[in-house]
């Protein structure tokens, strides 16, 4: 496998997002493109990165998946700029990484053995959703978060409400002049500490894409012509206060 990447500080910056919910990854290649998909140790968060190949300036590879250590591949593509390019290769028990802008310069990272199970994305039907202003929806579960761990979405055919209650409460609501609905009626309640996680992505598109049905996972997507992030998480129950 060789992959040559230009401007790799998106790339960059979604795997640091993802090292805060895993550790270890597959980086799987094949005629498609790079994809990762993982779950974090608490099952309850699942991710799913898919990076074309019309987004690689060269891309040579047939079905190969790369056992990595996150903290590790984090640490060495945070030394590349925006304008910096990136060339991934494989060879034997190693990912050789070259970033090249003024300098170039080589990194070897060690592959390791995962032994978790290949996940795919569940199948989910959604009744409710939601297309968002990324800085609109970072407001609102900060305000959840200043009043309680959780939050709870709810959605009509007009309106979409983000609130959270402990002793104090924030509520978000907003209307369909402003955001885009489609909906029935839904309420759900999520972890706001993953919440939070997950829109460190915020910046990377303009977009964020919100699926959701009563007491059902959620699903959290950044999309751009370039990738998808997805995440999934599980809802909140009464009886976990």
């Amino acid at each position: 496998m060789k992959a040559k990447l230009e401007n790799p500080k998106f790339f960059s910056d979604v795997i640091s997002i993802i090292s805060e919910l895993v550790t270890e990854v597959k980086l799987k290649f094949n005629d498609e493109g790079l994809s990762i998909i993982a779950v974090d140790p608490a099952n309850v968060a699942l991710v799913l990165f898919k990076l074309p190949k019309t987004a690689f300036s060269d891309y040579e590879a047939s079905n190969e998946t790369l056992g990595i250590n996150l903290d590790n591949f984090k640490a060495i593509l945070r030394r590349a700029k925006s304008s910096s390019n990136l060339v991934m290769e494989s060879r034997e028990n190693v990912l050789n990484l070259e970033i090249t802008d003024r300098v170039k310069r080589n990194f070897s990272l060690a592959l390791i053995e995962i032994d978790a199970e290949d996940k795919d994305m569940p199948p989910l039907e959604f009744l409710s959703q939601i297309q968002i202003n990324p800085l609109d929806f970072v407001d609102a579960i900060e305000d959840c978060l200043i009043v309680a761990d959780s939050c709870t979405f709810s959605a009509e055919p007009e309106k979409f409400v983000v609130e959270a209650s402990g002793l104090n409460s924030a509520r978000a609501e907003f209307s369909s002049d402003e955001i885009k609905i489609i909906s029935g009626t839904s309420k759900s309640r999520y972890s706001l500490e993953y919440l939070q996680k997950f829109l460190k992505a915020s910046k990377l598109s303009d977009k964020i894409y919100l699926n959701f049905s009563s007491d059902h996972p959620l699903k959290l997507e950044f999309k751009t012509d370039d990738f998808i992030l997805a995440f999934v998480l599980a809802p909140r129950v009464e009886n976990e206060d």
